[in-house]
């Protein structure tokens, strides 16, 4: 936690599971989730520490989410980018945090740098 209670300046944040599984993630990578961002601002504990707790999210389905966000970061200037592989027994709950995390409405870039 930041001594001064202000915001964590790190780079990276950490995503917390359910089940306690912890996955350290680039902050700006983390961008594309709405939800994140709002936790990551303001006066809100996860913008202080820079760690944010899913209750309601496997460690499982987490990790694809990490690694969608990753799968983001490094594809979103790219064209013509191949699908990512998702196993299709894990496409209902991966749905529903995608849901959760506002993944299914993301923002152009351009706002996502000019901090909208």
């Amino acid at each position: 936690m930041a001594a001064n209670g202000h915001q964590s300046n790190s780079p990276y944040v950490t995503l917390v599971s359910s089940d306690g599984l912890e996955f350290v993630v680039l902050r700006e990578a983390t961008s594309v989730s709405p939800t994140i961002r709002g936790m990551l601002r303001g006066q809100m504990i996860e913008a202080r520490t820079g760690r944010c707790e899913f209750p309601e999210i496997s460690g499982v389905i987490l990790e694809k989410v990490v690694e969608y966000f990753h799968y983001w970061y490094k594809n979103q200037d790219k064209k013509d980018v191949p699908d990512m592989d998702i196993p299709v027994e894990l496409c209902l709950q991966i749905l529903d945090a995608a849901d959760y995390l506002g993944l299914d409405s993301k923002p152009p870039l351009r706002q996502l740098k000019e901090g909208s």
